[in-house]
């Protein structure tokens, strides 16, 4: 598992807009230029955390981006997950049909992937935008 810099641009987008509160919004420019994200890339982000739910888009001359729920119910598992899918470490975790040497899930390798991909998730599940927003960035 990668956390490419999609997912990392997509951070930057969440805690800008989480320091600016629930009901405020910030437009793409804007948000492009604090983040040093270039607008192209910032607007394809901004769609999959609108479809994802994480974000409501306005249109129009004072239109922008918001979050759509409490930075405490935003975790970086959230964002990543909007961005690059599934966190799967291999695909033999993901689907026991996919493991090459036929074990489907019962050899060593396979256990101990799947702790690592359990214990990576928990851990993006416990850093929520609320504990971030308030330190320096």
């Amino acid at each position: 598992m990668n956390i490419n810099q999609e997912s990392d641009y997509a951070f930057r987008i969440i805690l800008m807009l989480s320091k600016e509160g629930l009901d405020n919004k910030l437009d793409a420019k804007s948000l492009s230029e604090k983040g040093n994200i270039p607008l192209r890339f910032l607007l394809k982000l901004t769609r999959k955390l609108t479809q994802a739910g994480i974000l409501k888009s306005y249109r129009g001359v004072n239109g922008g981006y918001a979050i759509t729920r409490e930075p405490k119910d935003i975790t970086l598992k959230d964002v990543v997950e909007a961005i690059q899918g599934p966190i799967i470490v291999t695909r033999c975790v993901y689907d026991g049909k996919a493991c090459s040497a036929n074990k489907a899930g019962h050899c060593s390798i396979h256990k101990a992937l799947y702790n690592i991909q359990n214990t990576m998730i928990n851990e993006l599940e416990k850093v929520n935008f609320d504990k971030l927003k308030n330190d320096p960035w």
